[in-house]
């Protein structure tokens, strides 16, 4: 990693494919050591399939940022105003990940920086996510940009059940 700046742009439909694998090897590497082998398998292999994330790119549901650090995608965020908040005038960032080796380096910063320019730019009254309860690093970074928790709901990794704290920003 040199030291070029993070830079974000919108993804489109040809952006498929490359956000499918960040997705799949950004999500592997931040949950596949607190999870069981099996789980993180099966997850993989029926909810988080490369075709199915593809799909959700090339249908254009939501909007797909990419970071770069130079030429190398380093993360990606999915934001949806179809949400479960949207009655509230909320916007919600459903993914902001990025791969171990980029953690520490500004790609969430910069991730999140511009979520938050497009849902004021969207005249948004809040933006909110959920986040595993035991991803304390992931938790701390919205902490620090403001996001309080305000609720959870449940998400089956595999066979296992987990909680995933809401969190919301006011804007």
């Amino acid at each position: 990693m040199n030291g070029h700046e993070i830079t974000v742009r919108k993804a489109d439909a040809s952006d498929a494919e490359l956000i499918a694998d960040l997705s799949r090897t950004s999500f592997y590497q931040t949950f596949a050591k607190d999870n069981t082998e099996a789980d993180m398998e099966l997850f993989m292999n029926e909810q988080f399939t490369k075709e199915k994330l593809m799909k959700e790119v090339e249908e254009g549901d939501g909007i797909f940022l990419l970071a770069y650090q130079g030429e190398e995608a380093l993360g990606y965020a999915r934001m949806r105003v179809d949400n479960k908040l949207k009655e509230e005038g909320a916007i919600e960032v459903a993914r902001i990940y990025a791969l171990d080796k980029a953690i520490g380096k500004g790609v969430g910063k910069a991730l999140m920086q511009t979520c938050l320019q497009i849902a004021a730019d969207m005249h948004m009254k809040a933006v909110w996510l959920g986040v595993w309860e035991m991803n304390h690093r992931a938790i701390a970074f919205y902490e620090k940009w403001g996001f309080v928790k305000f609720g959870e709901h449940k998400f089956l990794l595999g066979t296992d059940l987990q909680t995933d704290c809401l969190m919301k920003k006011l804007l």
